[in-house]
């Protein structure tokens, strides 16, 4: 595995935890990471949409939602999250 889909990984598993212990911004924020430090990884697309699900679970501000889903459709049209994200557009 390549050094920096290593290391998206290892970032996206402290997310993760962060997330299941309902520590939100914390979460937030390592999913920022993933996305700013490594944007061209498989990894990338996960962490959008779990960013925007820790701070929709921080804030109930729904509106990031529908954001990610048109981020995600844009930058990783072919994504699983894209999939899963797809409910939240505006038809």
């Amino acid at each position: 595995m390549p050094k920096d889909e290593f290391e998206a990984q290892l970032k996206l598993a402290l997310a993760r935890l962060a997330f299941k212990e309902k520590r939100w911004p914390e979460a937030e924020r390592l999913y920022s990471e993933v996305v700013d430090s490594y944007p061209q990884t498989s990894s990338a697309p996960e962490a959008r949409y779990w960013r925007a699900v820790s701070h929709y679970k921080a804030t109930n501000d729904h509106t990031v939602l529908g954001q990610v889903a048109q981020e995600l459709r844009e930058s990783a049209p072919d994504s699983v999250w894209t999939k899963k994200a797809s409910p939240w557009l505006r038809h």
